[in-house]
């Protein structure tokens, strides 16, 4: 696991590195898509890339990570909705190559299992975007997750609804109380994890999934286990990491050709 400190900016630009060398290298690559307010500074900078620069998505495909049982499909908050303009609209990733669980469909369980299919028919996922809750959720896989779940139906806690009800005008009580999640091994099975964590409000999360015990209590804790993780951090998010001049020093030092 790397560990990176730095402005919110700079996270932005690393993580859309990132996403950049694997489109070149990669044109046809299977990128993994987050909402909720940390990544939306890197659909920012993709977007931009993708204007002045050129970057191009026509070839890639992509998958989100979650999606709200029973918004309707015209809602605001429904999270394809919220990734087509975030980024689908203002890139050229083509939008039948983005693909989200169905929290729509009449039989949940097996809209699961045919995303769980989906994702293992496009090859997996090459690189994932994450965030994390302040109570160290990935996706929406709550503390108490299985570290081998898949693709599921969970129950939201209310801590994670009033995380989520500024998206609803501030009202806890619209946001949905189930929603489909991909499972903490589901994200394990991807092949980079990128995760960024802003603000003093998920410094205690960073430190559990940085260096706390792999515990179902801190589901994010599981990415310890990961061969290839990222975690993107500013100086509030990382506040409480014990060894945050260590991981300076070696970002710091580590060969320019090395990249994340």
């Amino acid at each position: 696991m790397e560990v990176v400190i730095a402005p919110r900016d700079e996270l932005a630009r690393l993580a859309a590195d990132a996403v950049e060398r694997l489109l070149v290298a990669r044109p046809d690559a299977v990128l993994g898509l987050a909402t909720g307010s940390s990544p939306l500074a890197v659909y920012d900078e993709l977007a931009r890339r993708h204007a002045q620069e050129g970057l191009s998505f026509a070839r890639a495909r992509a998958f989100l990570l979650d999606e709200y049982v029973g918004l309707a499909a015209d809602h605001p908050q429904r999270y394809r909705t919220v990734i087509d303009t975030e980024l689908v609209s203002r890139v050229d990733l083509a939008p039948d190559a983005v693909h989200a669980p169905d929290g729509l469909a009449a039989d949940l369980p097996a809209a699961c299992a045919a995303y769980e299919e989906a994702i293992r028919a496009a090859g997996g996922v090459d690189l994932q975007l994450l965030g994390i809750g302040t109570d160290g959720h990935v996706a929406f896989n709550e503390p108490g997750s299985s570290l081998a779940s898949r693709t599921r139906i969970k129950t939201l806690t209310r801590q994670t609804r009033q995380d989520n009800a500024r998206f609803f005008d501030g009202d806890v009580d619209a946001v949905p109380t189930h929603c489909l999640t991909q499972g903490l091994a589901t994200i394990m099975a991807a092949r980079h994890l990128v995760l960024i964590a802003t603000g003093r409000g998920k410094a205690q999360a960073v430190h559990q999934l940085v260096e706390g015990p792999v515990s179902a209590l801190w589901p994010a804790t599981v990415l310890q286990l990961h061969p290839h993780v990222t975690v993107l951090v500013d100086d509030a998010a990382a506040g409480r990491l014990q060894l945050a001049g260590h991981y300076r020093e070696t970002y710091a030092g580590k060969p320019a050709w090395q990249h994340l």
